[in-house]
């Protein structure tokens, strides 16, 4: 009976924007090449991000740590070279230079810190990437005061809501807005 080594993280560097296909492409390579077996994860951390655009909510899946892919792997030594020669592959985060060019595990302290983050990021609840920033100006696009231009003095990413000073009768109002009822100019 063979011993198999024991499992371990690895992190590949990738081309930043290119982690999701990167990882479609590692699973479906390894399955050709009859690797398939030496790799138990494949992971990106991504986190839900709620972006406003024209006055509309757009879910997008953000990669949490860009250009890299974490992988875990037993037998490392018999999956390198297939994993390097891939497109979008810049090559493995500490990389040894003594022993064959082998990537370096993990710490398990750093695998418990990353796989802990992952874990948050799924637990979470969409985050809202506030699109905008002090002194700006915007324009107000609902409710009372729609038509009004202004400049932001506060947010208040809490409650997802701005301050913005518009000038209304020649004196400036503060109103308390959402990043829904207010465009940029």
């Amino acid at each position: 009976m063979v011993e198999t080594q024991e499992k371990k993280w690895y992190v590949i560097r990738a081309i930043s924007g290119k982690e999701l296909k990167l990882k479609d492409e590692l699973v479906k390579e390894l399955a050709y090449e009859n690797l398939d077996q030496y790799i138990d994860d494949v992971l990106v951390p991504t986190e839900r991000v709620v972006q406003i655009r024209n006055g509309k909510k757009i879910n997008k899946e953000k990669v949490y740590y860009p250009g890299y892919v974490l992988v875990k792997s037993g037998e490392i030594e018999k999956v390198v070279s297939a994993i390097k020669s891939m497109n979008n592959v810049i090559g493995f985060l500490k990389e040894s230079k003594t022993s064959e060019g082998l990537p370096t595990p993990l710490r398990p302290m750093e695998v418990s810190r990353l796989l802990g983050t992952v874990d948050e990021l799924s637990m979470a609840t969409e985050m809202v990437a506030i699109p905008f920033k002090l002194g700006q100006s915007v324009k107000v696009i609902d409710g009372p005061f729609n038509g009004f231009n202004g400049t932001i003095e506060k947010i208040n990413e809490e409650k997802r809501k701005l301050e913005v000073m518009v000038k209304i009768f020649g004196r400036k109002t503060p109103l308390e807005l959402s990043y829904l009822q207010v465009e940029k100019v």
